[in-house]
């Protein structure tokens, strides 16, 4: 490995998602929000199934509304929750919960709005040490020039983009985990129509 430069290889040992802000208010506002909403829901089943940390954020939900339920039903502990008011999902609360696991230096980062609350904690991720790895088909915004932009502009900042299939099957590692069947069950399933490339904003 070059001295200095990280490859972006996620480990179940180090990795945790972030799950950020995908409320039942946006539903009809965002572009493909069945794609992020089933791709988000089959990394959540994943990472559970890895027994890895999953985190999420509700931005104002008073307004907002939760966490849709395709997502919130999967979470057994409701504790991993955290309301915000700030864009970022980098606040006090979340923070204190990733210092209880110091060696999961790696974000693989989930939800809404890419330009906004997405980027915003990714920027903030990164300069605090932190690598990111934005899934692609499960991060989007009302208006695909601004989704493409940011996925864009969390790259130049040195975020690596992945698909949630990527990850899965990264952090899986191989037939011989426990967890490959299941891994692999996940990938097999029936999903909407996947978000165009950050490169192609002229269509859905």
């Amino acid at each position: 490995m070059a001295a200095g430069r990280s490859f972006g290889r996620l480990k179940p040992d180090t990795a945790c998602l972030f799950v950020c802000d995908i409320q039942e208010r946006f539903r009809s506002v965002i572009k493909g929000m069945p794609a992020v909403i089933d791709s988000s829901q089959r990394l959540v089943k994943a990472f559970q199934a890895l027994e890895i940390p999953i985190l999420v954020s509700e931005q104002y939900p008073k307004a907002l509304g939760s966490t849709v339920d395709e997502i919130k039903s999967l979470l057994p502990d409701k504790n991993c929750i955290f309301e915000k008011t700030k864009f970022s999902m980098c606040i006090q609360e979340l923070e204190a919960q990733l210092q209880k696991q110091p060696d999961r230096k790696q974000v693989v980062l989930v939800g809404i709005e890419a330009h906004v609350c997405v980027t915003q904690t990714a920027l903030e991720l990164l300069e605090g040490g932190y690598e990111v790895h934005v899934v692609t088909d499960a991060v989007s915004s009302s208006r695909l020039g601004d989704r493409a932009t940011a996925i864009q502009r969390m790259m130049q900042s040195g975020a690596f983009a992945v698909t949630s299939e990527m990850v899965m099957f990264q952090l899986c590692g191989g037939a011989k985990h426990p967890a490959f069947k299941t891994i692999s069950t996940l990938a097999k399933e029936q999903r909407p129509d996947m978000l165009p490339a950050a490169s192609d904003a002229s269509k859905l």
